[in-house]
């Protein structure tokens, strides 16, 4: 790991999109508290042991001869001539966190295999090298998956998990020294090679990218650790993946050059809990390039417009690796950068050690109400197949519960999985239900997401490997009635006590300037009954959970019987005597609802279809940027203030204030010298169209009329409602 402080200062030299914040050195206590982190994360088993090291390095050695061989044979079959044969060659690369150097004991390793344009995807890859591996006695698990958006095969090689990706290139003759970083390898290849390449020159741009590598492979440690205990590591889930934290990171070191895990990992939360979404992260200028390959542009891609958290990766094509994230994801992740802040503060000032901030989040025992998702399959391997297909697909369900109840109904879905060891080929999934903060909770209306479960069923049997035996089950379940197979060791904890942890603090309350009072003040009464969230009607039963199906036919779905509303009701307000289905997804009593404290009120509308109105219409300020310009707005204002402001009173230099407007903040953007007018988080925003020259006659006709642009003006406020029925 190397000790603290032991390396040069990074050079001034800037890295990235912007000037760094501070380039200032490590302080003594800087060092100690990156030491007692550094402590923290062997203690935890984050590194693995020499001879683990050395055995991944054997067994991608002995993968590197087998591709290599695999080519030969098929230029073999091929009838290729004897130089040929003998030129024949492929090559392995490593990508993710094998290449990152932030793998942990017993992490798969990312791989892809670079071959020949003679040498097929479909018919070589997963036909020939398919066999070879299956022959071998060192593979155990093999499992291809031609189908997915990157086609991957999943073995284990001598117990140690590999992910083999395969991009054919337009070369007759891979060398040895290949330079995939470059371009021109993206040169009349297909999609899927395109993505297939882009992990590896994702990683190494990441890698060129950071000011100091030791840096920031500790402090991504940190953050790969830290979101996995508090349950947001999860790309397919609509949280962040890998690479998305990755990119997170690498940003932070760009703006901090010379600071220390310690301080690294406290910026993250301090930025991040600032930052203006969907204003982009990003490490370095988009380019348009020379293949005409599509690239994240919300002003061109109408898809473009929807995302909420966009990070853009670094290599040509830039795409946002991010687009899953939901309003409810970004909601729980923004109140965990906002807990991440204020621990980290208390740390700086010696009131909490390391081993708070890494405190997992008690997921059972933050909510009343939960969904819960059941799947079997009737062979291990149709469950494998049926499992990968639905967590696929569960984000949907985050989405429609959203749409179908305006947002008011949020959802925080539980990464991992579960299963009863009574049941084989089961598996089960959660999701803890709230309503929204600021939702009128005196409303007696009732939330009936039945119909919304079934359309999420049908979209699931939509499967084209399903077969009968393959099935899903969703229903309430209350926090009470949870399974005990959920709990660590099958013990159900004690009922949570007032007082504990809320994912929101008073402090946090306190500090946006937007709120009243009045709401201050109810809040902090919340804050003594966080568990108060979401409560659905008492008729939710969790037998519908437990009942044993064994089969089930999609195509009844749509020969139910409607619940008649008329029909006679028990005393929590569910009609009696409805089917089976209709009774797993129960009415949401609003009546009882109380909000839980959002992390930051007003920083991003919550229903869906408002907010995807105004992403679309403000999709052209996003801080798009090209080679000439050597200054972007990406949502540091906030950050950008306190640090110059806490950098000159530690100083003791007098320094000009960044934003001496609060009420409009103009940031200039060099080379093409337009603007970006930023308001405070208010009602309403105002922007001044950001123009990205991506070609010199844009960048011509911008220039003309750079000056006599008009204020474009968004009142959330005055935007129509989203109703059950919008996009």
């Amino acid at each position: 790991m190397g000790s603290p402080g032991s390396s040069a200062l990074a050079t001034a030299t800037r890295v990235g999109l912007s000037e760094p914040i501070s380039t200032g050195g490590p302080s003594e206590s800087d060092v100690s508290k990156t030491r007692e982190l550094e402590k923290f994360l062997v203690d935890a088993g984050l590194y693995e042991s020499h001879d683990e090291a050395i055995k991944r390095e054997e067994v991608l050695g002995r993968l590197d001869q087998i591709v290599k061989t695999w080519v030969k044979n098929v230029s073999r079959v091929r009838g290729y001539n004897g130089s040929v044969i003998q030129e024949a060659n492929a090559k392995i690369f490593t990508f993710g966190s094998y290449r990152l150097g932030v793998h942990g004991p017993g992490a798969d390793i990312d791989t892809l295999c670079v071959g020949p344009k003679y040498a097929t995807r479909n018919e070589d890859f997963f036909g020939e090298l398919h066999r070879m591996l299956s022959d071998m006695p060192e593979v155990q698990e093999l499992h291809p998956v031609p189908d997915a958006h990157v086609p991957v095969m999943r073995f284990k090689f001598n117990g140690v998990s590999i992910d083999l990706l395969y991009a054919n290139v337009s070369l007759w003759i891979i060398p040895e020294d290949l330079d995939i970083s470059q371009e021109s390898i993206l040169q009349n290849v297909d999609d899927q090679t395109v993505r297939s390449l882009n992990g590896c020159r994702v990683t190494d741009h990441i890698l060129r990218l950071v000011p100091n590598i030791q840096s920031f492979r500790t402090t991504l440690r940190c953050m790969r650790l830290w979101a996995k205990r508090r349950g947001v590591y999860s790309n397919v889930t609509g949280f962040l993946g890998g690479i998305n934290w990755a990119l997170l990171v690498a940003r932070i070191c760009q703006l901090y050059p010379n600071a220390l895990p310690s301080m690294l990992v406290s910026r993250f939360f301090r930025v991040y809990n600032l930052w203006r979404w969907p204003n982009p992260v990003m490490l370095c200028p988009i380019q348009e390039g020379s293949l005409g390959l599509s690239f994240w542009d919300p002003r061109r891609n109408y898809k473009d417009r929807s995302h909420l958290m966009p990070i853009i990766t670094p290599a040509y094509p830039c795409m946002n690796s991010s687009y899953n994230v939901s309003t409810s994801t970004l909601r729980v992740m923004m109140e965990e950068f906002n807990r991440g802040n204020e621990i980290c503060e208390d740390i700086e000032a010696n009131k909490l050690r390391w081993e708070t901030l890494f405190e997992p989040f008690a997921f059972f025992e933050a909510y009343k109400n939960y969904l819960q998702i059941d799947i079997a399959a009737e062979t291990d391997d149709d469950l494998m197949s049926w499992k990968g297909w639905v967590e696929s697909r569960k984000r949907l369900l985050t989405l429609k519960i959203e749409r179908d109840t305006s947002g008011v109904l949020q959802c925080h879905p539980h990464p991992g999985e579960f299963s009863d060891k009574s049941k084989p080929f089961h598996h089960s999934y959660f999701m803890g239900l709230r309503r929204k903060e600021g939702a009128n909770p005196q409303e007696a209306q009732q939330f009936d997401i039945r119909m919304t479960v079934e359309d999420f069923k049908r979209d699931v049997y939509a499967y084209s490997f399903w077969k009968p035996a393959m099935w899903i089950h969703v229903c309430h379940v209350k926090r009470k009635d949870l399974p005990i197979f959920v709990f660590p060791g099958g013990v159900r904890p004690s009922p949570p006590q007032r007082n504990s942890e809320s994912r929101t603090t008073l402090r946090s309350l306190a500090s946006y300037p937007v709120q009243s009072d009045a709401v201050v003040s109810r809040k902090r009464k919340k804050l003594d009954e966080p568990n108060r969230g979401t409560s659905l009607t008492e008729s939710s039963s969790t037998g519908a959970c437990a009942s044993d199906a064994t089969s089930f036919d999609p195509r009844i779905l749509s020969k139910q019987p409607k619940p008649d509303i008329s029909a006679p009701k028990s005393e929590d307000g569910v009609a009696e005597n409805l089917p089976i289905h209709a009774q797993e997804i129960p009415g949401l009593d609003q009546s009882e609802l109380a909000a839980e404290p959002s992390a930051s009120a007003g920083a991003f509308p919550v229903p869906m279809a408002t907010e995807k109105h105004v992403t679309e219409q403000s999709s052209a300020q996003i801080p798009l940027t090209n080679q000439a310009s050597s200054e972007v707005f990406d949502g540091l204002e906030g950050v950008l203030k306190s640090e110059a402001q806490n950098n000159a009173e530690a100083e003791g230099v007098a320094q000009p204030e960044l934003f001496p407007d609060e009420q409009a903040v103009e940031l200039a953007i060099a080379g093409n010298g337009t603007a970006s007018i930023i308001q405070p988080k208010t009602d309403i925003e105002e922007l001044e169209p950001l123009e990205l020259p991506v070609s010199t006659a844009i960048a011509s006709a911008s220039a003309k009329v750079s000056a006599q642009k008009p204020l474009i003006r968004f009142s959330f406020t005055s935007l129509p409602k989203a109703t059950g029925n919008s996009a």
